[in-house]
């Protein structure tokens, strides 16, 4: 499974099918996930000599994975860009593709319906919900009993502290306020190897980034 599968677990309702988060942060989101995960793989890294903070090109050659070599072939041909300005072209389509192969899997089923009798909407509730238990239990146990993570559950944590969701997401927390320090805590702490860090660090912000100009786009636009 991806970070990037694993995170839309997450954010999408097990009984409704509907997502607990808005767009386009989750869309930017599974994006960011993405390239993370290239990142793990030893495909890309981020500058930290001359143009900092810009995607790096270290393998260009397949992972593959079918979402993952569409996103490594498209910093490939365009690279040294800041992740924030690749994020709306990586997430293209992304979503879609993530839940239909969660689909095809068995892990999500697609319902077909229609809002106010009229306009075709797809639900994704979950089937078999036994792979995001696992991971919901993993990510409970860094947020509420301090244990330390590993680099995808880090990674899944800074991504949920970007988007504010990681109450949404681990319920039972009695103490949500300490549940957000923790996660913010464990996305600025060190858990993984520097190459990985800087990903995290860098996805993050981007998602954060991208959030805060969508909102304030929206806002002007309704003024």
């Amino acid at each position: 499974m991806l970070i990037a599968e694993d995170l839309l677990l997450l954010l999408y309702d097990d009984a409704t099918g509907k997502p607990i988060t808005g767009s386009p942060g989750l869309d930017y989101a599974l994006a960011g996930a993405v390239l993370i995960e290239l990142t793990m793989q030893r495909k890309l890294d981020i500058t930290t000599e001359g143009k900092t903070g810009r995607l790096k090109v270290v393998d260009g050659a397949p992972t593959g994975d079918a979402i993952l070599d569409e996103r490594l072939a498209y910093v490939v041909d365009k690279p040294g860009k800041k992740p924030k300005d690749q994020l709306g072209k990586l997430s293209k389509h992304l979503r879609d593709q993530l839940l239909a192969r969660l689909a095809e899997r068995g892990i999500l089923q697609a319902d077909q319906g229609k809002v106010l009798g009229l306009f075709p909407v797809t639900r994704w509730p979950a089937r078999d919900a036994r792979h995001e238990q696992e991971v919901r239990t993993r990510l409970s146990s860094v947020l509420t009993q301090g244990l330390a993570p590993d680099e995808r559950t880090g990674a899944l944590i800074a991504l949920l502290s970007a988007l504010n969701a990681a109450p949404k997401v681990v319920t039972d927390a009695v103490d949500k306020r300490a549940l957000k320090r923790r996660a913010k805590e464990i996305a600025d702490s060190d858990w993984a190897a520097d190459a990985v860090k800087k990903a995290v660090a860098e996805m993050q912000a981007a998602v954060t980034t991208a959030i805060v100009v969508s909102t304030t786009a929206a806002a002007s636009s309704s003024s």
